[in-house]
């Protein structure tokens, strides 16, 4: 008994087109290779480390952990904190080489070894001003006093503990306190450096790099784009929503006027939208703060 060809169960309709199976050229797949590769880069830019350390653009992308560094003479230093002491230390920093080359590596290009280099940024809600804390030991403020005089040693945070970041354009940062003084980098007896702020301008004693985590820095742009897209858009026009928040009818009930929407949306354009739809709601006899 002859063998039987293997039909394909594929449900097809009477009079459809049969789709021939066509092979690709050559070009064609280079440019699909091409298209791959192209999406492997996007992709791989997308799922950057989150943890990578970058410089900011702007002072709002200055937030969680910090590295603070300064490229003194003859040896670059690095702000840290000692949590033994409770004291701010300036340690120098080694004059690391870059793997396979005798270069040394930027300063710019440096990230951080120790916890005890690390500060945590948290920003001031509606203030360009900033706070900085101590990665280690019980969280301590960066402060500085009406003399200049730089601390680490304060469990809640004031006014003293404020600065206010400066991005300068080549990249680097100067933080300026509630007295409208710079941070500096200050040479003292027995050629030790020590902070200070009480620097009426900025020179090269108050200019700072400053490294931050990519993931805030995403983060910062992202409510960056937000507030433009609220700013830009006309608010939506919801009575529904706005009637159930603020009014009450019992059995989950809600109660929209009939009156005709021309005039919520003129006021919507004249940017009165909320006084329109509370003089609606008190129309209706309900509204709990009318």
């Amino acid at each position: 008994m002859p063998e039987q060809a293997i039909r394909s169960s594929k449900l097809k309709f009477k009079g459809e087109k049969i789709k021939k199976k066509r092979k690709r050229d050559v070009e064609d797949d280079d440019n699909d290779n091409l298209g791959a590769g192209s999406s492997k880069r996007r992709i791989k830019t997308d799922d950057k480390d989150p943890e990578t350390w970058v410089l900011p653009n702007d002072i709002n992308e200055i937030r969680g952990p910090t590295f603070i560094t300064h490229p003194s003479d003859p040896s670059p230093i690095s702000v840290n904190f000692n949590s033994t002491t409770s004291r701010i230390v300036i340690q120098s920093l080694d004059k690391e080489k870059v793997e396979d080359g005798d270069d040394v590596l930027k300063l710019v290009d440096r990230i951080p070894t120790d916890v005890a280099q690390v500060w945590v940024t948290t920003r001031v809600s509606g203030s360009p001003t900033i706070n900085l804390r101590t990665g280690v030991g019980e969280g301590k403020f960066l402060s500085s006093d009406a003399h200049g005089l730089v601390s680490a040693d304060r469990d809640a945070r004031g006014p003293q503990e404020e600065w206010t970041p400066v991005v300068l354009p080549d990249g680097m940062v100067a933080f300026m306190n509630v007295y409208e003084k710079y941070l500096s980098v200050d040479e003292v007896a027995g050629g030790s450096l020590q902070l200070r702020a009480d620097s009426e301008d900025v020179g090269f004693a108050e200019r700072f790099w400053v490294k931050i985590q990519y993931k805030y820095q995403k983060e910062a742009n992202e409510e960056e784009k937000k507030r433009k897209d609220g700013q830009t858009g006309l608010p939506k026009i919801n009575e529904t929503s706005s009637n159930q928040l603020f009014q009450t009818w019992g059995a989950g009930r809600i109660v929209v006027s009939h009156d005709d929407k021309k005039e919520l949306k003129r006021a919507r354009k004249e940017g009165r939208l909320a006084e329109a739809m509370l003089d609606r709601r008190s129309k209706l006899k309900s509204d709990r703060f009318c």
